[in-house]
């Protein structure tokens, strides 16, 4: 008896899903590059991407899901930096130094795509933040610096909201503070934390 080869739906789907998702997020940038994101809806995007409607409900689920999307694309980008970029920032420098800068450099970052960080924020999806990218690389470098102060993990998931974008959302609205003064003033809050955890 002859056997017909057996065909591969999910694969070609998989690929599929691939491009439309690469495809969606590069309209869903150009679209809030160019009308801002209170402008950007789940029907804009489709229209725009020439996409049914479903596709991006299933890719997305929520509005709130599309800048969550971008978003995590800066924040892959971030993390490159963080590790494999130059001391202090990156690996070289002492644990200390590296903490301090890790936290200026992601305030810097956060308040750069403030944007997408208030437009990604999910009320009804929240998200621990022992979810967060920033608690592993806290945590160790806490643990060189301090090991006493890090031992129960509790103090790097404290440092760790004081940096994330709810907390900065809080404290600085965009339309109460530039985004200069916003890095200046958590800033200097932020390696004088440090510097009084690891002195």
């Amino acid at each position: 008896m002859e056997h017909l080869p057996l065909p591969q739906p999910r694969r070609e789907e998989r690929a599929d899903a691939a491009r439309n998702r690469a495809h969606l997020l590069c309209v869903a940038r150009r679209m809030v590059a160019e009308l801002g994101v209170e402008k950007v809806t789940m029907d804009g995007l489709a229209d725009r991407a020439g996409l049914g409607k479903g596709t991006v409900f299933r890719r997305f689920r929520t509005r709130a899901g599309i800048f969550h999307a971008l978003f995590d694309e800066e924040e892959k980008r971030f993390q490159e930096r963080v590790l494999s970029g130059p001391p202090p920032l990156g690996p070289g420098a002492p644990a200390a130094a590296r903490l301090a800068a890790f936290g200026l450099a992601r305030l810097e970052f956060l308040v750069e795509h403030l944007a997408l960080v208030r437009a990604g924020l999910d009320t009804g999806q929240p998200k621990p933040l022992q979810h967060s990218p920033s608690l592993f690389h806290v945590q160790m470098l806490l643990s060189e610096a301090a090991p006493a102060a890090a031992a129960s993990g509790t103090l790097a998931l404290q440092l760790v909201a004081a940096l994330e974008g709810p907390i900065l959302l809080y404290l600085h609205p965009a339309e109460q503070a530039g985004p200069g003064l916003v890095v200046a003033d958590l800033g200097a809050s932020w390696c004088d934390l440090v510097e009084r955890v690891c002195g």
